[in-house]
């Protein structure tokens, strides 16, 4: 009977497994006003995680913002949203590296759902659904079109907040500096090491994009620029077309 009562007690007393850190790495360039609502609910709602933020060269109060809050972590690196992540990525300490838009809110439970999906050894990364901020039909269409193409395909882009296991991201050498499409670059050979989780949280994302440029021509966009990247196209002709500027 003692032995049994001992058994039970050290299963009782057993250590509970190590929690994983993640690392929420922030690209940003002139984006004070969203960030003036995205640091204080990140601080606010998730104090386990670490943030980093990693300027690329902001004309507006960007900087200032972030020091508002000495829990976040600000980077400067050279202009351009993949080497701001890598920046970020080799700056952070995390087990495993969330890339958030500074436009894009976490739900509640993102931390601990991504925690669940990085504890299974056949998964590599992983991205949330996605909402939009603005609640017009058009755009819940959108959205909803937008994940069954990611769970279907397991290609995933920012907007849905991709996160990665650091080993198979340092391994593959973090994001490809190109201007366009390192996101999808980055999911194509991140599939060929592991397993994609599709988290069906949503994060909510800025509809301003398409907003601006009109839902329908914003699509049509969309499918050419992957198109013509899938064809051989450079990423930074692709930029170019994107954004009617060089990258």
């Amino acid at each position: 009977m003692t032995g049994a009562s001992t058994t039970l007690r050290g299963a009782r007393e057993a250590p509970a497994p190590a929690r994983l850190l993640i690392s929420i790495v922030i690209p940003a360039l002139n984006e004070a006003p969203n960030l003036e609502r995205l640091l204080p609910d990140l601080v606010a709602r998730f104090p386990g995680a670490e943030i980093v933020l990693v300027d690329g060269g902001s004309t507006d109060a960007t900087a200032a913002v972030a020091a508002r809050f000495p829990e976040i972590s600000l980077l400067a690196s050279p202009r351009g949203r993949a080497r701001q992540m890598n920046a970020g990525a080799r700056a952070a300490r995390g087990d495993v590296l969330l890339f958030l838009h500074a436009d894009t809110l976490l739900p509640d439970g993102a931390l601990a759902a991504v925690e669940a999906a990085a504890g299974d050894p056949g998964v590599v990364a992983g991205r949330f659904d996605v909402r939009f901020d603005n609640p017009r039909p058009v755009f819940r269409m959108i959205a909803w079109f937008m994940n069954q193409r990611s769970r279907w395909s397991g290609i995933s882009t920012g907007d849905q907040a991709i996160f990665v296991c650091r080993e198979p991201f340092d391994a593959l050498g973090g994001y490809p500096d190109m201007p366009l499409m390192e996101d999808v670059d980055l999911c194509r050979r991140l599939k060929r090491r592991g397993r994609m989780a599709a988290l069906r949280l949503s994060v909510t994302t800025s509809a301003r994009k398409w907003e601006r440029e009109g839902a329908i021509r914003t699509i049509l966009l969309m499918w050419a620029l992957r198109f013509f990247y899938m064809a051989g196209v450079p990423p930074a002709r692709l930029h170019r077309w994107y954004y009617r500027r060089e990258p």
